[in-house]
């Protein structure tokens, strides 16, 4: 087994520092619905679109993402990724009305795509052994994010409530949220400055036949047998110079049906399981059981705390047992905790806060072993090389679509179907993804990107 590299890893991290930047803008806005909804006089409709209008926005940066970054490189798309959440972060704390907020959110949006180019790059960067590992930096570091913007929310929250604080010095009690969705301005500053430093991947820069560059950076890299890898790499790029529209002519046809379908599925499953409703609206949703609003931002700390703990266990097991075993694993456990979620709130007059909490959390620890790191492992791998950026955007346009409306309708099935049923549609669609991942998903851990891009395209 080949040892991992300290410049990978280094560059890993760097990269991955946008899932950080990610996780806490989706879901620090949990924590401010409240006080946004009230300060605006939001509609059921508007709420959900202000918590959904980044998703929206990735929709349609999804289209564009994949072949942007195969024409000016992983790591350009990535620096004006990163300005662009720069710039949301800011506009976000400052806005005036409700239009202003939606636009800024659906702006910040647009830097969604960093969720499939920073595991793109990674994938490119590492060896096959140590590739499931490294990938799964990105959704470790979303993890982090997400628990930070909890933490911090509280935090805010418990000053803005603190007679004499600091806060309340400068800033009105109800203007708490502002600094709430201001704070992502210092994650996102900082991954802007440190993007500058990583080199473009080896494997882009010999689709564009830039070879003497594509050594540089194996060598950077400190790739074993630079000759080597650079002639299997070039073996591989027997379509070279593709337009978009042969390159999504590939994608959609026969030769690539299993890759393509697999993508589908794990990608549309990943979103109607409801992650991102627990995450988004955390609180909301722990008020619903019947505690307070300060308890529901507590709990909402518990749900980072969960999702941590065993995304680090996954990024320990993926290279370990494979992306398959874990997948079915969490699947299962969705089932059943979303199950429980239901019939915790079946009885609106006989809520079970302790049942419903423990249910959210399995359903999060089931999902960060699972469906949160392997999905977008799958998706750097099981592409060939040639098309692999214009492939993983038309999964992930899917992916955000089913991510948007989600959140969006989120708010009106509350008011209209009520939890019980909400959660137990969530359970239904994991069963159905749980049917597909035993009957078709290979196992794709330890081979090289060339060669599962031959095995996968002979089925």
């Amino acid at each position: 087994m080949q040892s991992i590299s300290p410049t990978v890893i280094l560059y890993a991290f760097i990269v991955a520092l946008g899932g950080f930047v990610f996780g806490f803008d989706a879901s620090v806005i949990s924590g401010t619905v409240g006080f946004i909804t009230e300060q605006f006089s939001l509609t059921t409709w508007q709420q959900g679109f202000v918590v959904s209008a980044p998703s929206l926005g990735a929709l349609f940066a999804m289209f564009f993402a994949g072949a942007l970054s195969d024409k000016y490189g992983r790591k350009n798309v990535l620096i004006a990724v990163s300005m662009l959440y720069l710039v949301s972060a800011i506009a976000s704390a400052f806005a005036v009305n409700f239009t202003m907020l939606a636009g800024a959110r659906l702006l910040g949006g647009l830097a969604f795509c960093s969720l499939m180019i920073a595991p793109l790059y990674i994938a490119e960067i590492s060896t096959p052994e140590h590739r499931g590992k490294l990938v799964s930096i990105n959704q470790f570091n979303i993890v982090i994010g997400l628990s930070a913007s909890y933490f911090t929310n509280y935090w805010l929250l418990s000053l803005s409530q603190t007679p004499g604080s600091w806060l309340l010095n400068i800033a009105a009690a109800e203007d708490v949220w502002r600094w709430m969705l201001g704070l992502e301005i210092i994650p996102a500053l900082l991954w802007c400055v440190l993007l500058w430093k990583v080199v473009e991947t080896p494997r882009w820069l010999l689709t564009q036949n830039r070879h003497a560059a594509a050594e540089d950076s194996a060598n950077n890299l400190r790739v074993n047998d630079v000759s080597t890898f650079i002639n299997e790499v070039s073996a591989s790029l027997h379509e070279k110079n593709l337009s978009i529209k042969e390159q999504l002519g590939l994608v959609i046809s026969p030769k690539l049906r299993l890759p393509l379908l697999i993508g589908l599925v794990i990608g549309v499953v990943q979103q109607l399981t409801g992650i991102n409703v627990i995450f988004f609206y955390a609180p909301t949703i722990f008020e619903q059981s019947g505690i307070g609003t300060d308890a529901a931002f507590v709990q909402a700390i518990w749900v980072g705390l969960t999702n941590v703990i065993f995304t680090v266990v996954a990024i320990w097991a993926i290279d370990k047992f494979g992306r398959k075993p874990l997948l079915v694993f969490g699947l299962s456990g969705i089932i059943i905790s979303m199950s429980l979620c239901a019939y915790g709130f079946q009885d609106p007059d006989a809520l079970n806060p302790t049942l419903i909490l423990f249910a959210i959390l399995m359903f999060v620890a089931c999902f960060a072993m699972s469906l949160g790191p392997v999905m977008w492992v799958l998706f750097s791998e099981i592409f060939p090389n040639h098309i692999r950026g214009v492939a993983i955007s038309v999964v992930t346009v899917f992916n955000s679509l089913c991510s948007f409306l989600v959140q969006f309708i989120f708010p009106w099935e509350l008011a209209n179907l009520g939890p019980a049923l909400t959660f137990l549609s969530y359970a239904i669609v994991a069963a159905l993804g749980l049917v597909f991942v035993l009957r078709y998903l290979p196992e794709t851990k330890g081979k090289s990107l060339e060669r599962l891009s031959q095995e996968l395209t002979r089925h």
